[in-house]
Parts: C-alpha cells; structure tokens; sequence
C-alpha cells in the first residue's frame, strides 16, 4: 500500500511539473514548415501482397481456411514436395495479407517497413516468419519483396481449460525494414515550380506561409495557390546541389500557423480534445443524470411433500430509476479553453456529459467552434 501511494505522489507530482512547465511555455510560437506542409513529390505507391506466415505455435490457421491450405500445396509443390491437399494440416501457418509504401525516394535495394494482417482463422501471428512475398500494385506491377520474423508487440497464453490472457492486438504485425525495393518508381517529369501542401488547409496559414518565404528568399518567390497549396519558384541555377539547398531553407524556416476553433469528440471512447481558440456565450446550463437499474433474481417454488406438483423456476425483478438534481448553472462567457474547462468542471460532469453537454452548446449557438465526432 505504501507502495502504490508513492507511486500514485510520483505520478500526481509529474503532471504537476508538466502542467507547470507547458503553463510557463510562450501562447503561441514559430513552428518550421516542415511540420505542418509537405513538399509535393507525387505521393506514395500503395503496393500489396499475400503470403504466409509460418513457425507458429499452433495458433495458425485451421482447415477451416481452404486458401491456407492450398497455398501450401502450391509453395510445397514449387520444392518438390507433393503433397495432396486433403492431407494437409497444420496449425503453424497463417494466411497474411502484407501492406508497405513506397515513394519517389526509395531506390533499388532499399528497405520498405511492412505490415502483416491475418486474412484467415488464426488465432495469434506471434512468433512467425513471413516467407519470401512479392508486393505489387493493384495493376499487378511488382516494386518490392518482403521476408523476416513478425513482430506483434504482444501476447496470447491460455490453457486447456479455455482460459486465455491477451495483451494488445496479435493478429497484425509489422517487420520493420523486412521489405526490399526491386524496382525504382519512375521518376516524373522535373518541374519548374516547387509545391508544398498544407497538412491542415486554412487561408490565414496558407498567406503567413507566403509571406514567410518571400522574406527569407525575396520578394515574389512564394504565392499561396489556394489554402492548401504554396508554389515556390527554384533558384535560377537548375543544378542538384542548389534544389536540395532550396528545399532545406523551406523546411527550416519557422511560421505562426492560424487553426479553427475545434471540438474534437470520440463518443466510444468518452475522448474529448479542445482547441485553443474554443469559446463560449454566456449561458445557463442544468445537466442532471438518470439512472435505471435492474436487479434480477432466480428463485425456485418447491411442491410440498407427497405432492403430485413440480418444481418451478421464475424471476424476480425488481426495477429503480434515481436522478441527480441539479440547479441551473450560469456560466459567463470564456475567453480561452482553460477557462470553459474550469466552468464545466465546475458542473462536476464526467467526459461523456460534457459530450452531450457540448452537442446542446452547439444547438443553441453558444459554442463558438467546430463539433467534430468521431
């Protein structure tokens, strides 16, 4: 116990030195470019593949997964071993679909990370190896191969009697630098301009970005498209050096971004993320909470003794509902979300009250923000 309450201190004294800390940070603050824009390259390749997994320990597929079993026909048959389908069996290979990305950068030889997802009845990927496993585009057109031992990042344990312990999500794995480039995506045509893409598109962002660049590389150098679309024009010298000198100065250079007032809500998992910009209107809010609960019972009548009657089993319920009286609440209008944070906790509501709480805001016109539920 004494135990549990210095770690509890230590952790409460954590938050505290962090709370402190971000409290003693500047309001707002130089961000460089690279952190909220990309420069235009053409995107990434999307490639895929079907392989499998084996050196399970039994927790493979069953016979159940007929493509497991006649993927290993066919690799088996490929060795020199020819076994017929029915006769196959064995629960120490899965059926995996392998996902990776590869860019305009990657070269012939390069290494790829991918990811292994189970497609059949597997019940865990732990401890396998990906075999040798062509990825390909949706065409059919192979960039890379993958190979190398599945990590999961878990675990599963049970006994015969059916209790089992899992932790975290065993039946999707990654292998990182398991996938090798062998064949390079063909390079496009080399441009006159150079564009960077906003992460979060806003007009106010798009401008101070503009604004930044011609300041640090001269007047009319940068023109802000559109709210997600900066064009930059190169140096006069075309050479190799003098674009990748441009493109570090871009991405070095530090600007204010602006961003919406935004609510973000996650009614699953009760996970509510403000804004900083997030404001209210005075108003008057009353949020009581209902509870309904019922109790059920199983009881058993008996006949009495000698009796020609029969044993009889029934329920009992029993059903209560409580509310929680509250009084209405003014709350005056707040300048930042630390002080709409102070207000509502002040209502002594839970995160999932302060979601309904937030959806009535918004329909009376009183949170000046954006609701996004997710």
């Amino acid at each position: 116990m004494d135990l549990l309450m210095e770690r509890s201190g230590r952790r409460v004294a954590l938050v505290v030195l962090l709370v402190t800390a971000l409290l003693a940070l500047p309001a707002a603050g130089g961000v460089r470019l690279k952190d909220i824009a990309r420069i235009d390259v053409g995107g990434e390749l999307q490639l895929v593949g079907y392989g499998l997994v084996v050196g399970l320990d039994g927790t493979g597929d069953t016979k159940s997964s007929l493509f497991t079993m006649q993927s290993m026909t066919n690799m088996l048959s490929r060795l020199g071993i020819t076994i017929p389908q029915s006769k196959m069996k064995s629960k120490n290979t899965a059926a995996v679909m392998v996902v990776a990305q590869l860019t305009r950068f990657h070269r012939k030889g390069s290494n790829l990370d991918v990811t292994v997802s189970s497609i059949g009845d597997a019940s865990s990927l732990e401890g396998g190896t990906l075999l040798i496993t062509p990825l390909a585009t949706p065409e059919g057109a192979v960039y890379a191969t993958a190979q190398g031992p599945v990590s999961v990042g878990g675990f599963t344990a049970g006994g015969g009697g059916g209790d089992q312990i899992t932790q975290n999500y065993v039946l999707v794995g990654r292998i990182p630098g398991g996938g090798i480039v062998e064949r390079e995506w063909a390079a496009r045509k080399k441009r006159t301009t150079i564009a960077l893409l906003l992460h979060d598109p806003d007009y106010t962002t798009a401008k101070r970005i503009q604004s930044a660049i011609n300041r640090e590389l001269g007047e009319g150098t940068a023109l802000a498209r559109d709210a997600g679309t900066i064009q930059v024009s190169p140096l006069d010298s075309d050479s190799t050096v003098d674009r990748v000198s441009l493109l570090a100065r871009l991405e070095s250079i530090e600007v204010e971004p602006d961003a919406a007032a935004r609510i973000v809500v996650n009614e699953r998992t009760g996970t509510i993320v403000a804004g900083e910009n997030v404001t209210i209107s005075s108003v008057a809010i009353a949020h009581g909470n209902l509870s309904v609960q019922i109790r059920t019972e199983q009881s058993v009548s008996q006949p009495a003794p000698l009796s020609t009657g029969e044993t009889v089993q029934y329920q009992n319920s029993d059903v209560s509902v409580s509310t929680e009286n509250t009084g209405l609440v003014p709350i005056g209008e707040s300048a930042s979300v630390g002080d709409l944070a102070r207000a509502l906790n002040a209502l002594g509501v839970t995160p999932r009250d302060m979601i309904a709480i937030f959806q009535a805001l918004r329909q009376a016109g009183a949170l000046r923000a954006e609701l996004r539920i997710i």
